[in-house]
């Protein structure tokens, strides 16, 4: 069995059709049809359940289909890193960030294509585990994204280097504020209001951390609304909604003239940001010199 086989296997996977697979492959179907019957020979095991023209991987199908991707993103991954040696840093660069993280992205990519311009970005947002799975699948090389990484997989080790803490701040309607020269706000202020958190089915951690900090200033807070979606909450605060507390480095993506930004002035709490990548993957020089300037 070789590399081109295994690529005429996936490709039957992902098709779920020989026909299909072979107009994906540009290629008939009867020579396609003979490989995989040579597969199947060759390993003594049946790969597909035929249901009708459907076709359904069996167990040992499923292994192999784990199996052929692993093998065959080594080999991509070898092939870039041997042509890499002597080339210049361009090509694509994917990234996945959370979306309280994203406003940390523009006026980086922006130097860095300023340093490397033949560079191009694709840039995936999600929370945590869509992340952790595009990463997975070698979608995306980075993801940039509040720490701790909640996406924690058996299979794999994620590589962190974290970022400088980003202090959170209240955001509330401007015209709640009964002193509009008002510079800070305490938490105590924030018992009264009705409250908006950012918060997805799988990922708690800053709605937990915002949470945390209340009740250590002995109130609940009187939550209204929880939203995966920081434009969606800077949206309800600006329409006076309720007030909600976030990292500071959000808020540069929303000047807004109806809210207000403060600090606390009796709380110090942090939000740790940090960008990773997995431990056992080769990295492309582009990534390697994004890392690093984006820590500079």
């Amino acid at each position: 069995m070789d590399l081109r086989q295994l690529r005429y296997f996936l490709a039957i996977v992902k098709e779920g059709q020989i026909t299909r697979a072979a107009k994906a492959l540009n290629m008939e179907q009867p020579p396609l049809s003979r490989q995989l019957k040579l597969m199947e020979e060759e390993l003594g095991v049946t790969l597909f359940d035929r249901d009708g023209k459907r076709l359904r991987l069996t167990h040992a199908g499923e292994l192999l289909r784990q199996k052929a991707e692993s093998l065959l993103h080594q080999f991509n991954e070898s092939m870039q890193e041997v042509k890499e040696l002597d080339e210049s840093v361009q090509g694509v660069l994917s990234i996945g960030a959370v979306v309280s993280c994203i406003s940390l992205l523009p006026q980086r990519i922006e130097t860095f294509r300023e340093k490397y311009p033949e560079v191009t970005f694709r840039i995936w947002e999600g929370d945590h585990f869509l992340l952790g799975e595009q990463l997975e699948k070698r979608s995306i090389e980075l993801i940039v994204a509040r720490l701790p990484f909640e996406a924690s997989s058996e299979s794999q080790s994620y590589a962190v280097r974290p970022l400088p803490s980003d202090p959170f701040v209240v955001v509330i309607p401007g015209k709640w504020l009964p002193d509009p020269a008002q510079e800070t706000i305490r938490m105590q202020e924030l018992a009264d209001f009705p409250f908006l958190t950012l918060k997805t089915d799988r990922t708690t951690g800053m709605h937990d951390r915002v949470v945390t900090e209340c009740r250590r200033h002995g109130f609940e807070p009187r939550i209204i609304c929880e939203c995966s979606s920081v434009a969606v909450i800077i949206a309800m605060v600006a329409a006076g909604l309720g007030a909600t507390v976030l990292p500071k480095s959000v808020m540069t993506a929303f000047p807004l003239p109806s809210i207000r930004t403060l600090p606390l002035s009796d709380a110090d709490f942090q939000s740790d940001v940090g960008i990773l990548w997995l431990n056992n993957r080769y990295l492309s020089k582009t990534a390697r010199r994004f890392i690093d300037h984006f820590l500079e």
